[in-house]
């Protein structure tokens, strides 16, 4: 039997991590970096490409390989040429980690169409675009692990938030729905649904608002990125190779 330590050992393996040019896909990015995986970092503009290099740069320390490819995901064509620029480079796809996210919070009666369509182009449509053109490729190596970054607010909605709660609902049906398509092809799709993860998103929230989420959470601490990352490097790991379908929360137990 594998020990635990060989099963988290990602040497010969690329992975794909979208959104990575800062917070949670950062971290994630570097956290596979250091257990050998090729790292393939993505931007979606010229505008994060100096933040991206500034990841890339430390990622390399670990894993010198490492590339950053810039894609939009909303674009169907932007996608299938980082996916082709990544197997063309490394001959495979082995791992994708769908990050890339934003938010454009707003009362249902006050959002814009533009604020709805925003969130759901790049957190849904995104996640989308990069799983079926991922597995395209993974489908040749009978190999893939497909890990989406889902959303507590995805199970429970929130005000103020019904594109975002949508997008990352999507986001869960689409990723069971991946798992019953491509099982058999030696392919697993899971979501991590993340609670109160402090990024410089949360960090634009009110005190007010902070310390009301930290008496839901029962694990007196908020989420740190690294607490995503971890849950990642299981679910791409040989550890989670019989688990597929699922959601993984990661919430200090916000949401119980």
């Amino acid at each position: 039997m594998e020990s635990i330590e060989s099963c988290l050992d990602f040497s010969g393996k690329v992975v794909l991590v979208t959104g990575s040019s800062q917070g949670i896909g950062a971290v994630i990015a570097l956290e596979f970096a250091k257990r050998k995986a090729v790292t393939v970092l993505n931007f979606p503009t010229e505008k994060e490409q100096a933040a991206a290099e500034a990841v890339l740069s430390e990622v390399k320390t670990f894993s010198p390989s490492s590339i950053s490819v810039q894609a939009d995901v909303r674009s169907a064509s932007s996608v299938e040429s980082m996916i082709q620029t990544v197997v063309k480079q490394f001959g495979k796809l082995d791992i994708l980690v769908n990050n890339a996210g934003i938010t454009r919070d707003q009362l249902l009666i006050r959002m814009s169409d533009a604020e709805w369509q925003s969130v759901i182009d790049i957190n849904l449509s995104g996640t989308f675009q990069c799983a079926r053109f991922a597995i395209k490729e993974m489908m040749k190596k009978r190999f893939g692990r497909i890990i989406n970054i889902s959303s507590i607010i995805g199970m429970s909605g929130n005000a103020g938030q019904a594109n975002y709660s949508a997008s990352k609902a999507g986001i869960i049906g689409l990723t069971k729905t991946i798992a019953r398509e491509y099982g058999s092809r030696n392919i697993t799709a899971n979501c991590i649904a993340p609670g109160y993860i402090q990024t410089n998103m949360t960090d634009q929230l009110s005190q007010e608002l902070k310390e009301a989420f930290l008496e839901k959470v029962y694990i007196k601490r908020f989420g740190l990125p690294l607490d995503i990352a971890h849950a990642a490097l299981f679910l791409a790991s040989d550890l989670a190779g019989y688990i597929t379908g699922q959601v993984m929360v990661v919430d200090g137990g916000l949401s119980l």
